[in-house]
């Protein structure tokens, strides 16, 4: 008797130890089990750990709640403005709901990549090539979004999209580089216009300086020459006075004198260039001399305003013409009256009438002078 009870209890522990063996589950921490009894649902999802089911009537799916990571492949479209690109990105989601992720869709991983590929392409279709390049946080909302939609109904909710490379044709590249080059060009020619504005006022600044203080346009100078002469060159340079130009100009000769000694209509008025000079007389020295320094005075005090006064004395001491009358001298052929070319002709002339009349050709002494 106590052998048969024995005997049996050792195939009852049997029985529950392989009944326990058949109907225990083990249900990871990020996973949970969802139960099937003939095919039914169960409403109670398996928690994690040890759960038993009953064994050939119970079906435990286990489902996981970790984000997953689905690669979109890349998808060719046209965009709004008429450009093919290819694209691909990368769609981050998790299964909230174990139980519709398993009852409404056969197979949400592969529903979830088919949707996101159908609206990447309908994002690419609906957007401009500048907003694939630059604009990328909103299409991956705007993408993100059209996921999500038919997602919650699975059980399954979008984490986040990336658009991950947008590919572009070859002229297309060619195209953009062209245009880039000519953009940073641009801006480099408003920077050099800016800075040349700024340069110019600060010379503009440095030259109203210079000018309360004459002294500093001649240490100016002699900075110059060390630095030219520090380069070890042959030739040396040296600034020209902008004031010897200016009297250059002035004593150059005057239109209006040349067209009054030339006109015939005009011979009575006389050139105001020579009115101090006649007939056989040639210019004074001393009045030269006066007008240079004249001229001189009215250059203001400092190193090139010296230099003017010396070099406009100077020629005036050595009778230079240009210097008398209205500050020009004309340079109308001799003959022309009114001039001191023509002065210069008619004394020639009525020397070569004395010097006939001495050898008896007829004519009378001064003659010639009187035809002149």
């Amino acid at each position: 008797m106590i052998e048969e009870l024995v005997t049996a209890g050792a195939a009852t522990a049997s029985a529950g130890a392989l009944y326990v063996m058949a109907a225990a589950r083990v249900v990871k921490q990020y996973e949970r089990g969802v139960v099937f009894r003939l095919g039914r649902l169960l409403p109670e999802v398996r928690r994690p750990g040890l759960t038993l089911v009953v064994p050939i009537v119970d079906r435990l799916h286990k489902v996981s709640l970790q984000i997953i990571t689905l690669p979109i492949p890349a998808q060719e479209g046209i965009t709004r403005d008429n450009v093919t690109v290819r694209v691909d990105a990368v769609v981050y989601f998790k299964v909230v709901n174990p139980s519709d992720a398993l009852v409404r869709v056969e197979d949400y991983r592969f529903a979830v990549s088919q949707m996101a590929q159908t609206s990447l392409r309908s994002i690419i279709g609906k957007s401009e090539l500048d907003d694939l390049l630059s604009n990328r946080e909103k299409l991956n909302q705007g993408l993100e979004l059209m996921i999500d939609n038919p997602a919650v109904e699975w059980g399954v909710t979008i984490d986040r999209v990336e658009i991950k490379d947008v590919s572009l044709p070859e002229t297309m590249k060619r195209s953009m580089a062209r245009q880039a080059e000519a953009d940073r060009e641009r801006r480099a020619r408003v920077i050099n216009a800016d800075a040349e504005l700024q340069a110019s006022k600060k010379l503009a600044g440095a030259a109203q300086v210079m000018s309360e203080q004459p002294a500093a346009l001649q240490l100016r100078l002699l900075q110059t020459v060390v630095a030219v002469a520090a380069e070890k060159n042959s030739t040396l340079v040296l600034p020209f006075p902008v004031e010897l130009l200016r009297f250059l100009e002035r004593a150059a000769p005057l239109p209006g004198a040349q067209e009054a000694g030339a006109s015939p209509a005009s011979s009575g008025q006389g050139a105001t260039a020579a009115t101090a000079a006649g007939a056989g007389e040639a210019a004074d020295p001393e009045a030269l001399a006066a007008q240079a320094r004249e001229l001189a005075g009215e250059f203001p005090p400092g190193t090139s305003g010296d230099v003017v006064r010396q070099l406009l004395e100077g020629l005036g001491e050595k009778g230079v013409p240009g210097l008398v009358g209205e500050r020009a001298v004309s340079e109308a052929e001799p003959g022309t009256p009114g001039t001191l070319a023509g002065a210069e002709g008619e004394g020639e002339g009525e020397e070569r009438t004395d010097a006939e009349g001495a050898d008896g050709s007829g004519d009378a002494p001064g003659e010639g002078g009187m035809r002149g």
